[in-house]
């Protein structure tokens, strides 16, 4: 029958029976993209600054006894002589706070004078720089070389007495055995040390940002309860998303442990060139380990599993390192010294314990995370001419980190919220169209607002337990 043609209204032609006014059916359920997972702030201890003490924060630290750190002049040797002298000479990675010698490579040199202590400080640099395979010529060269590339060296300290800190973080056998603070039948004034405290700080950010509807918002959307259930729901997602990336950036400016891969030794010498790349291996693992090692990191990682930061679980044995999915390929291609793959796959494992969230596999000494919020330093390597297949960025290549944050490295601070909030971190403000918002800009009082607001920042209690590994990645 002619006269019932549907034809096509919705295209412009309309039925032979007349204007149909629905043209279409409305899931009334909402598709909302789905909330990120914490990752970093999982790991963390707070700490909640109290009204009316300013916005820093400082902890004091007291540097082991045994610690090329704890520099000081109060040595006496074992024999109860001061003659002979030491010499410390510190070098820094870009990027670390030269303020904290915990952060620094120390190389320690001893002489019958200060000149001769200094001489044998910068043979022992020497022998740090082959084994960092970033050597050069000799000592000055390469110090210049480095220093041109940010990093930061002072061999200007002032010698001290031997023994100040006994035989600081050595573990060469003769030279512990002869600082052994031995004491004779008559006793005497030897072996005294001495005590480096330091003064570590922190401070937090004021973070906020608000959304404004209108009533005929409120009263014609066709999703119900737009801006009471969706509205609410997605600025607290957007505020946790915020939290979690402040909380990244900080970490991974606050790393103590700074290392680059291959070749090179700033993220300026990062290069994908063909045949020269300065790619991710085995060793740039086995290295971060041991240093973690030696700056006394955990193996065990303690996570905070409930909602209001109470609930804890200690997943053991484990460093975490956290990746971009862009190093996917890359962890993937990546052999150990007997030419089999380094990855073992979580899959593998995870019978035996608790996965983490994203929990990819693990390498060596550590359990890999892959964080699709994982940042990257787009363009900050070196020119492209010959790309061998690494991504870039604006003719540079782009650098990713491998972060590995080990237990009780940092506190994330907060401040005390207003006493009617009902979050522990959120100070939420919701105000409706009403006379309540009526003003000269809005006299009828049709437009509402919601806003919210948190304080926020870290204090990194122990940085050397935080190490990043910047590389390239292949496509």
């Amino acid at each position: 029958m002619p006269g019932m043609s549907y034809n096509d209204p919705a295209g412009g032609t309309p039925s032979d029976i007349g204007n149909q006014i629905v043209q279409f059916a409305h899931i009334r359920k909402v598709l909302t993209e789905i909330q990120k997972k914490k990752t970093f702030s999982q790991l963390a201890d707070t700490y909640t600054q109290p009204k009316n003490h300013g916005k820093i924060v400082k902890q004091d630290l007291i540097l082991p006894i045994l610690h090329d750190g704890n520099i000081n002049n109060q040595g006496i040797d074992a024999s109860g002589a001061t003659t002979t002298k030491e010499v410390t000479i510190l070098l820094f990675t870009p990027g670390v706070d030269t303020s904290d010698t915990r952060l620094a490579h120390h190389v320690v040199g001893e002489g019958a004078d200060a000149a001769l202590a200094l001489t044998a400080a910068k043979a022992e640099a020497v022998n740090l720089f082959k084994n960092l395979q970033i050597f050069d010529t000799d000592y000055a060269t390469t110090v210049g070389v480095l220093t041109a590339l940010g990093w930061t060296i002072n061999d200007s300290l002032a010698d001290v007495p031997v023994s100040g800190n006994l035989y600081g973080s050595s573990n060469d056998m003769n030279y512990i055995k002869e600082r052994l603070p031995m004491v004779g039948e008559h006793g005497g004034r030897k072996n005294r040390v001495g005590l480096t405290r330091i003064t570590i700080e922190g401070t937090f950010s004021q973070l906020g940002f608000f959304a404004e509807y209108t009533k005929n918002t409120a009263n014609f959307d066709t999703t119900p309860k737009l801006v009471d259930l969706h509205v609410n729901r997605e600025m607290i997602r957007a505020a946790h998303k915020v939290s979690e990336d402040h909380l990244q950036i900080n970490l991974l400016n606050g790393a103590g442990v700074i290392l680059f891969t291959g070749a090179a030794t700033s993220k300026a010498t990062l290069s994908g060139e063909a045949g020269a790349a300065t790619e991710l291996s085995y060793r740039d693992f086995t290295n971060a380990e041991t240093m973690l090692d030696n700056n006394d990191c955990p193996t065990d990682t303690t996570i905070i599993t409930g909602s209001l930061m109470t609930d804890t679980q200690v997943i053991s044995a484990a460093r975490i390192m956290y990746a971009g999915p862009e190093l996917k390929n890359t962890l993937e291609a990546l052999v150990d010294p007997h030419g089999n793959p380094a990855l073992t796959k979580a899959v593998h494992y995870a019978d035996g314990g608790k996965l983490l969230n994203g929990e990819y596999g693990s390498i060596g000494g550590f359990r890999i995370v892959i964080n699709k919020e994982m940042m990257k330093f787009r363009g900050v390597g070196a020119n492209v001419v010959s790309n061998g297949g690494f991504y870039a960025s604006n003719g540079k290549y782009d650098g990713f980190p491998l972060l590995v944050v080990g237990d009780k490295s940092f506190t994330n601070i907060g401040f005390e919220l207003a006493p009617s909030s009902t979050s522990t971190k959120f100070d939420i403000i919701h105000k409706r169209p009403s006379k309540e918002t009526a003003d000269r800009n809005d006299p009828y009082g049709l437009t509402g607002f919601m806003s919210i607001l948190w304080n926020e920042g870290i204090l990194l209690q122990r940085p050397e337990r935080i190490a990043l590994i910047t590389t390239i990645a292949r496509y």
